[in-house]
Order: C-alpha cells, then sequence, then structure tokens
C-alpha cells in the first residue's frame, strides 16, 4: 500500500503545478487557488488517473495538452460548467474530490508521481503480473523518497543562508531518519 499523501505535499505540489503550467480553463486555476486556501478540501482531496470514475472528480488540462480543458464528474453526471462545479466544491467540502490534470510530461513528473494515488474506481481492465506490480511500486517510491529528500535538501540550504541552526538540526534529524 502506497503511504499517504499529506496535505502539505498536496499544497507544495498545486503551488508547482500552478508556477509550471497554464490551465486551459481560467476557472481552473481559480479552483486550485480556492482548494489550496481551504485545509478540509485538501485533506479529502486526491490526484489520481481517470476521474470520470469517481464519485466526485474534476479533469483539468494544460494549454499544453491535447484533451478536453474541464469536466466535473458527480456520481453519473458531467458537465463542462466549472461554475457548478465550483457550487458543488464549496458546499461538499467534506466530501472526497477526486482530479486528474493532463498536462506534457505527467507521467515523467517525480512531483506529479508523489501526489498520484490508486483511483480506487477505475475499472479493474488492466492485468499487470506480481514483478510488473512490484517494479512500479518500488518506483513509485523511491519517486516519492527522492522528492522528500531534494526537497529537505532544499530547505536545509534555506536554513544555512538563514543561519537558522535549531531549523537545521531539525531538518538534518528528519534526512537522516529517511536514509
Amino acid at each position: 500500500m502506497a503511504p499517504s499523501i499529506s496535505a502539505h505535499e498536496k499544497k507544495d505540489f498545486i503551488k508547482w503545478f500552478l508556477q509550471h503550467y497554464q490551465l486551459k480553463k481560467r476557472e481552473s486555476v481559480w479552483i486550485m487557488n480556492y482548494l489550496l486556501s481551504h485545509d478540509q478540501l485538501i485533506e479529502n482531496l486526491h490526484f489520481v488517473e481517470d476521474a470520470r470514475y469517481c464519485p466526485r472528480g474534476i479533469v483539468m488540462s494544460t494549454a499544453c495538452s491535447d484533451e478536453v480543458p474541464f469536466r466535473f464528474y458527480k456520481e453519473h453526471v458531467m458537465t463542462t460548467d466549472a461554475e457548478k462545479s465550483f457550487h458543488d466544491i464549496r458546499l461538499h467540502r467534506e466530501e472526497d474530490l477526486y482530479v486528474q490534470l493532463n498536462f506534457e510530461s505527467a507521467y515523467s513528473s517525480y512531483q506529479y508521481a508523489a501526489v498520484l494515488e490508486d483511483n480506487p474506481f477505475t475499472p479493474k481492465e488492466v492485468h499487470l503480473t506480481k514483478k510488473e506490480k512490484e517494479l512500479a511500486e518500488q518506483f513509485l517510491t523511491d519517486s516519492i523518497a527522492e522528492n522528500r529528500r531534494n526537497q529537505l535538501m532544499k530547505e536545509i540550504d534555506e536554513a544555512l543562508d538563514r543561519q537558522d541552526k535549531d531549523k537545521f538540526r531539525q531538518l538534518t534529524d528528519r534526512l537522516k531518519s529517511l536514509t
């Protein structure tokens, strides 16, 4: 089972994503920023593939993607109206929300791999061998660990730049615990 993804990691990913990609619909940016500003929504947020199968899913695409700009799925109803979906998100903060992001190089992005979860609602048509599943899980685990190490190293460098000894010790202890 993959480790759970913290709200902090999800927020960091959204910030990174918004800095590096332009979404096709400006309303998608509004939704992402709204998610960022509400911890309860972040807690119930899941980045997945095939969000159309989820009870409450959003598909958002960047300008560099050939995919549909925006779709919101609620049970068996689909809309391309971002305002209706925003209203639903605002009114039902306690419900899980599954987000699919379509962007160039998504599957080679370790940032995306670090927050991507298995979609429990995807029809189980794909049959992988045990070895393939183990390799994929190991790749994902290694990618997440590398991302966490890189993030800690960046924070350690920042603590050194600020000459913050306490933060430096705290971060190096966390880095040691990862290895």
